[in-house]
């Protein structure tokens, strides 16, 4: 094993899942307020945004969300897109209210890059990529600690899909029995088991949607994943 692929919120960036969602769509609704369909802004994006996660086509995830987003406002897209891009550079910032400080999982990944492992920034690619960096140096780092970061502009698969595993493998260039996956979702990070990857599951903010058993190669807290760092092998 010689890549770690990490998920995002909940595991590299701890946080209150509720307070981030009532911030972000709060300060969405604000840059749409003057638009004669404002009150829909948030029910549009919810079903642009599931239409984008459903989608199997060779599209990208923006391209998805977009088409969805295009067929259900009433006035121009571009003018939307262009607040889209406006809320990420202001009113989004304020969602690192929402962020959850955790020392464990900052050293976790410190010493995992002095040990030599590839690091892979493995977020449902649902957001676009200045909002994955704002919460990669919310979390204490920098987007060059990771080799690949997905992302709406750049993946064409958002989890569950194990088409966004593949994916992110192949972009990487490795093969599954050469990675771990580390995520806090079970049905959304742990599915990768089904290509033979390693499995970590963080439980100190778990997500599990359903009653079936938990099936994962190793479980634990934010400093149990540590620990278990300690313990790996150097690469270098």
């Amino acid at each position: 094993m010689n890549t770690i692929l990490l998920d995002l919120d909940g595991t590299v960036l701890p946080l209150d899942m509720d307070l981030f969602m009532t911030i972000y769509f709060a300060e969405m609704e604000k840059v749409f307020s003057d638009l004669p369909d404002h009150e829909m802004v948030v029910k549009n994006v919810w079903a642009a945004t599931g239409a984008a996660v459903k989608s199997t086509e060779k599209i990208t995830n923006e391209e998805a969300f977009m088409n969805a987003y295009g067929q259900l406002i009433v006035g121009d897209l571009d003018e939307h897109k262009r607040r889209f891009e406006a809320f990420y550079d202001e009113g989004f910032l304020k969602t690192k209210k929402s962020v959850i400080e955790n020392q464990w999982m900052q050293k976790s990944i410190i010493l995992l890059k002095e040990k030599g492992y590839n690091l892979v920034l493995a977020t449902n690619p649902i957001f676009p990529m200045k909002a994955i960096h704002h919460r990669i140096r919310w979390a204490g780092f920098e987007p060059s600690d990771f080799s690949y970061i997905s992302s709406f502009e750049k993946n064409h698969y958002c989890k569950p899909q194990i088409k966004y595993y593949e994916e992110v493998l192949s972009a990487i260039g490795k093969k599954p029995e050469e990675c771990m996956m580390v995520g806090n979702d079970v049905q959304e990070d742990m599915i990768v088991h089904k290509l033979g990857v390693k499995t970590f599951l963080i439980d100190e903010h778990i997500l599990h949607r359903t009653d079936e058993p938990i099936q994962v190669d190793y479980q634990g807290n934010y400093e149990d994943f540590y620990i278990f760092v300690e313990k790996l092998p150097k690469l270098n």
